[in-house]
């Protein structure tokens, strides 16, 4: 079984097709059907079922896939660490990181990147949930993710500061004239609510957080980005929650920005699966260096997102 054989089984699983899967990987039809026969011969049988049009995985392959996704991942990103090793000088560099972070956060960033180290072509690779990006990057998607502090990651973690949570209305809301607000002055307002919404312990954190202030928040739309919930909460379809870089830098100030009362605050960190090197060690530095000084510690009724410890104020964000 070589490295080969599972980068053309894996390319004809996504172009679902022999042919459509040759002509990406530049090869003769017969010549890749010869390493997938001679690939299923070594694990013991059949990964895909021939169709008259296309191929799908059978029960074996379904199984096999992941694996082999990871194995070939891992031999990429082996490569691009010893060449980074070298220094930050050519090669690439892949990044990942949740949405907000990629719209809000890394354009800045990756020009300063740019600016700095022309030879490095960096690949970002967003996703909805920190779920999903912890998920990816275990199995080898990135050399480097950006997103809220895993709680328990077994590879290294560099903190690089709070997050701060704001909650968005529109010009001519009555609160406009606010800077902060409780969330039971809310209790009769509609809410944008967004798939990227942190869950704890089973339950969404603004129902949570809504439920410790004696009400369940009212749903008016539902979105997959939070990008979209900050335009829409813009336009007076309702509240919503989002990182104050995110409305205030990418997304524009076309809009009411709120404290809530209490802050909601959580940790962000740049983490691997390994000690950063060459590229990766620089992007970190520059991470660090563009990102805001970590928050004062909390006074004794706020505490900082996900942290333990018994609030005077009942709701911190979790991380």
């Amino acid at each position: 079984m070589s490295l080969r054989q599972m980068e053309y089984f894996l390319t004809v699983v996504e172009e679902a097709s022999f042919t459509r899967a040759a002509e990406s990987l530049h090869v003769t039809q017969s010549a890749l059907s010869h390493q997938i026969k001679a690939l299923e011969r070594t694990v013991g049988g059949d990964l895909l079922e021939r169709l008259p049009r296309g191929v799908r995985l059978t029960p074996m392959g379904r199984a096999f896939r992941p694996h082999a996704e990871l194995a070939v991942r891992s031999a990429a990103q082996a490569h691009r660490a010893a060449r980074a090793a070298a220094g930050a000088e050519g090669g690439e560099l892949h990044v990942a990181a949740v949405h907000a972070v990629a719209v809000g956060i890394l354009p800045d960033v990756f020009a300063r990147w740019h600016a700095a180290h022309p030879g490095v072509v960096l690949h970002l690779h967003e996703y909805a949930t920190t779920e999903e990006l912890e998920e990816r990057v275990e199995r080898g998607t990135a050399d480097l993710a950006i997103g809220p502090a895993p709680r328990d990651w077994p590879g290294i973690v560099v903190p690089l500061g709070d997050e701060e949570m704001v909650l968005v209305v529109p010009f001519d809301d009555r609160f406009a004239g606010r800077t902060t607000v409780t969330l039971r002055e809310l209790a009769d307002r509609p809410w944008v609510r967004c798939a990227m919404e942190p869950v704890v312990g089973g339950e969404r954190f603004l129902d949570r957080a809504c439920g410790r202030a004696g009400f369940r928040p009212r749903t008016a739309a539902f979105t997959g980005h939070t990008s979209t919930a900050v335009r829409m909460a813009a336009a007076g379809v309702g509240v919503c929650t989002a990182p104050s870089y995110l409305v205030r830098g990418a997304v524009g100030e076309d809009c009411v920005v709120l404290a809530p009362d209490p802050p909601w605050r959580r940790p962000l960190a740049a983490f691997s699966r390994l000690a950063p090197t060459g590229a990766a060690e620089v992007f970190t530095r520059l991470l660090r260096t563009a990102w805001p000084p970590a928050a004062a510690p909390a006074s004794p009724g706020t505490r900082a997102l996900g942290r333990p410890g018994p609030p005077a104020r009942p709701l911190t964000c979790p991380t």
